[in-house]
């Protein structure tokens, strides 16, 4: 095996999941919440490498070539943002219900972190266009156990930086749940979700004006 296109993959796979804010932003909160921390970075990871073996293996050709696609993934993708943006902008204005939120966290399964894990990774545009698209543009470029090496590299970018979270969200738990650090994460989250969705939206307006 090549290595040091393992390395590249690594590298590169984190460069484009790193910043993906949906993914992240959940994985932490349920790291900071300690509610089922492991498995919500078990299923983004695994999410993870199914989509970019699509893309490197053929599937991003695909839908680089599907302009309807492209788009329909981007205008769910916008939505979806927009509403979890709302919701941590709720959360961040009410700290008077912190008491009732931490009951109804308690009280939730890990049948609803799953469609929380689920949603924020295929409901996510940045996993399709990112992702899918650009990964599966350069790994495409290589073939046979080079393409695999590149693959397994992205991949395993994606178990670790989703595990070192979430993991890290969980041990610095105490000091993040704090009411006003809580609050600003909060906020912070909101305007990524907001300002993601602004960037996504002016560019289908130009695409189409």
């Amino acid at each position: 095996m090549n290595f040091w296109l393992l390395l590249q993959g690594f590298g590169l796979g984190a460069t484009m999941i790193i910043p993906i804010g949906a993914q992240n932003a959940f994985v932490l909160n349920q790291g900071i919440k300690r509610q089922h921390h492991l498995t919500t970075a078990a299923i983004c990871s695994v999410l993870d490498m199914i989509f970019i073996s699509l893309g490197i293996f053929g599937g991003g050709a695909i839908l680089s070539q599907n302009e309807m696609l492209l788009t329909s993934v981007t205008l769910g993708g916008i939505a979806f943002l927009a509403v979890y943006g709302f919701m941590s902008l709720r959360s961040a204005l009410k700290p008077g219900n912190a008491t009732e939120n931490k009951q109804e966290i308690t009280a939730r399964g890990r049948r609803t972190v799953i469609l929380g894990a689920l949603a924020v990774t295929v409901l996510n545009p940045h996993l399709y266009l990112d992702t899918v698209v650009i990964l599966g543009s350069i790994g495409g470029q290589f073939e046979g156990h080079d393409r695999i090496a590149f693959a397994l590299g992205t991949i395993l970018a994606s178990f670790v930086w989703f595990y070192t979270l979430s993991i890290g969200a969980a041990k610095l738990g105490p000091t993040l749940s704090k009411p006003k650090v809580k609050c600003g994460i909060d906020m912070l989250v909101a305007a990524m979700m907001f300002t993601i969705a602004f960037v996504l939206t002016k560019g289908l307006y130009l695409q189409y004006s």
